[in-house]
């Protein structure tokens, strides 16, 4: 199609959607973490899920959306990575569903105990999900004991040997810089006392960031990245500390713009040094799946190409159009009954 390489073409798609789902439920992530931390009363606790509130669901498109690009453009990636990760991507779901039930619940009745349980529920499917997406993504870019020429075994591949310490580093590194996110997100969406309040979170979020964050992108650069992924570390770690830096000054915007160029640039690390791998071997003699050998046929891509020129723009100026509508910031007042958050 116009002389582009699809297989290619549709991986950097893929990288794009995965990037969107992280940069935009990785604040909804955030704030679910801090919710016990600077969440003291029931006033404060509303009004952080109350900035999360209107857009939480339209950012898990994006996840629907990677997935179900993953399926039509790559099959065998989809079907080795679900095989070979089915646990922790199970969690992650388990998850998602508890936090959705909590979020779409807690207006529900005005009984203290209620909102609790749903509380409890948002923090568990907030803080599970980046840790189990660490995990995942760093075996993707690690690999799995898989081979092509074995039709694809992935018999070796159990829940232990996806806890490896890369693997470990990855989810703690992914959690602390969502909760960063999450951070400077509730800054820039929140005025009066709760805005103050968050500001105690900024310092020890920014050393957990910093401090497994290097460690992560470091040690993904050295074993795993190329030359020009050397500008993406560079973007991550700018992003943390001028974006703490910015949300120390009070400049919330920049602020949460530099942490996003972080989100997006570990997303981009990650993909980039996969490249052209999808399914990488850990096997000695092994061979991986590249992204030519996971393909689906040029014509479906060709499809596929047209359908996403056509929906993403629209799907874009929509989602636009909501954080333009509720832009405004929110104080810490009670939520009404029935409200939905």
């Amino acid at each position: 199609m116009f002389g582009i390489d699809l297989p290619v073409l549709w991986f950097i798609i893929i990288a794009v959607l995965f990037a969107g789902y992280f940069l935009l439920e990785g604040f909804d992530f955030g704030v679910g973490i801090l919710l016990p931390f600077i969440g003291r009363d029931e006033k404060r606790r509303s009004a952080m899920i109350r900035t999360i509130g209107p857009v939480w669901d339209g950012n898990e498109v994006w996840l629907i959306t990677a997935g179900g690009a993953l399926f039509a453009a790559f099959p065998l990636w989809y079907a080795t990575m679900f095989s070979s990760f089915y646990l922790p991507l199970f969690i992650i779901l388990i998850a998602l569903i508890v936090r959705i039930v909590g979020l779409e619940w807690r207006g529900k009745n005005d009984s203290p105990k209620w909102h609790r349980w749903c509380d409890r529920g948002i923090i568990f499917g907030s803080w599970v999900p980046p840790l189990m997406w660490g995990i995942a993504v760093a075996n993707l870019v690690r690999g799995i004991p898989v081979d092509v020429g074995e039709r694809i075994s992935t018999s070796q591949v159990t829940l232990w040997s996806l806890l490896n310490p890369y693997a470990l580093l990855a989810g703690a590194a992914l959690t602390a810089l969502f909760v960063l996110h999450g951070a400077t997100f509730l800054r820039l969406k929140t005025a009066g006392v709760l805005r103050d309040d968050v500001a105690r979170a900024l310092t020890p979020a920014t050393i957990a960031t910093v401090l497994f964050g290097t460690t992560f992108v470091l040690w993904t650069q050295l074993q795993y990245g190329t030359s020009w992924t050397w500008a993406l570390v560079a973007l991550v770690l700018l992003g943390v500390i001028v974006g703490a830096w910015c949300a120390y000054l009070g400049r919330d915007g920049w602020a949460f713009t530099f942490t996003a160029v972080a989100v997006l640039s570990v997303t981009a690390l990650v993909f980039g040094s996969m490249f052209p791998w999808v399914v990488p071997s850990t096997l000695d003699g092994g061979t991986g799946i590249t992204i030519w050998d996971a393909t689906s046929s040029e014509y479906t891509l060709t499809i596929l190409t047209w359908a996403a020129l056509a929906i993403t723009p629209v799907v874009i100026l929509y989602q636009g159009w909501t954080y333009w509508v509720f832009r405004k910031r929110i104080l810490a007042d009670p939520v009404t009954q029935g409200s939905g958050y």
